[in-house]
């Protein structure tokens, strides 16, 4: 019976002692820490890896994350200047730098941190209208920052980062938006369409301006050569003319020739017969029936046959009276006696 009382004692004993080892080793993990309260006042902090405290006498609160933390919020309601509800979704990037201070400076310092968090957005975002809110995140992400980083440092918090994301406006403001966007897509495609047209209108008025210049410079240029050509013309006809060394019979022939030219035209109902007509008739008929005197033309050419001379002579003679009995035919068709 003794054996059996001492057996159980031993037992206890060394039940007892092995869970007091074990309660005196503590491992804390890689970027953790653990508080460590001493007859209950605060004693220290547990290090990453193998630490002994003192059973029954040390207590060893909960381990505490010195990682860097992501915490989103849920929306918040936030009032702006100019009286419109907006909801705005925060995301807090922090760390705890001192355990300790995290620990017995705040009761809950990730519930802090978002109540502070959201009072800060309110008077940021308070100050602002719609416009400036939805358009200044990096503001008020800064001023955010800097409000939380310097109320949190107290409670050994470090904030590295706030960030604005999302800002939901009431449905109403984000119809008038929409609308407003799509007049101001419809504005910039009218813009883009008139100047569209008027640079169309500026090229085609270019093009049309060098064609026309083009256009004149060829007329010019048709111009300029169709006057050298005329006068090339002229110029050797004259010097056709003075070569051969022409009289005024030869110019009286050809005035004969001209004048059947001058009675085609259909507006001719009144025609008047130069006085000069029958100096004309006489001098053909004198030309022809009279020997040439020798000229340039004659003294190159050799004589034609006597024969064939005078029968055209007298073959032109004919010519020229059956030409006046014409005028004077139509002459007196006319009515009117001609005029010499």
């Amino acid at each position: 019976m003794d054996i059996s009382a001492s057996l159980i004692a031993g037992l206890l004993v060394a039940l007892l002692a092995i869970f007091t080892v074990v309660r005196a080793v503590r491992i804390v993990p890689q970027a953790r820490a653990r508080n460590v309260e001493r007859l209950g006042r605060y004693h220290k902090t547990l290090n990453p890896g193998l630490n002994l405290v003192i059973p029954y006498i040390d207590r060893v609160h909960p381990q505490i994350d010195l990682r860097e933390q992501v915490v989103s919020f849920k929306p918040q309601p936030v009032i702006t200047e100019d009286n419109l509800v907006v909801e705005i979704d925060t995301v807090l990037y922090f760390q705890v730098t001192d355990p300790r201070a995290a620990f017995y400076e705040i009761a809950s310092f990730l519930q802090a941190v978002e109540q502070l968090t959201v009072t800060t957005l309110r008077n940021v975002v308070g100050s602002m209208d719609l416009e400036k809110t939805l358009t200044s995140r990096d503001t008020i992400n800064s001023q955010l920052r800097g409000v939380l980083d310097e109320a949190t440092g107290k409670w050994g918090l470090r904030v590295n980062r706030v960030e604005i994301k999302a800002i939901d406006p009431p449905q109403s403001i984000k119809e008038a938006m929409q609308k407003q966007m799509r007049a101001e897509r419809d504005k910039r495609a009218a813009i883009l369409g008139a100047e569209g047209q008027r640079q169309s209108q500026i090229l085609t008025a270019e093009g049309d301006k060098q064609a026309a210049v083009l256009r004149a410079e060829g007329n010019r240029t048709a111009a300029i050569l169709e006057a050298e050509g005329q006068s090339r013309a002229i110029d050797e006809v004259f010097q056709a003319v003075h070569r051969n060394d022409p009289d005024p019979k030869l110019l009286a022939y050809q005035y004969l020739q001209a004048l059947p030219q001058l009675a085609q035209g259909q507006g001719n109902n009144f025609w008047v017969i130069p006085s000069e007509i029958t100096s004309a008739l006489q001098g053909v008929s004198k030309a022809f029936s009279e020997v040439l005197p020798p000229s340039p033309a004659t003294r190159e050419k050799p004589a034609a046959d006597d024969a064939a001379a005078a029968k055209a002579a007298d073959d032109t003679a004919e010519a020229a009276q059956a030409a006046a009995e014409a005028v004077a035919d139509a002459a007196e068709a006319d009515g009117r006696p001609p005029r010499g």
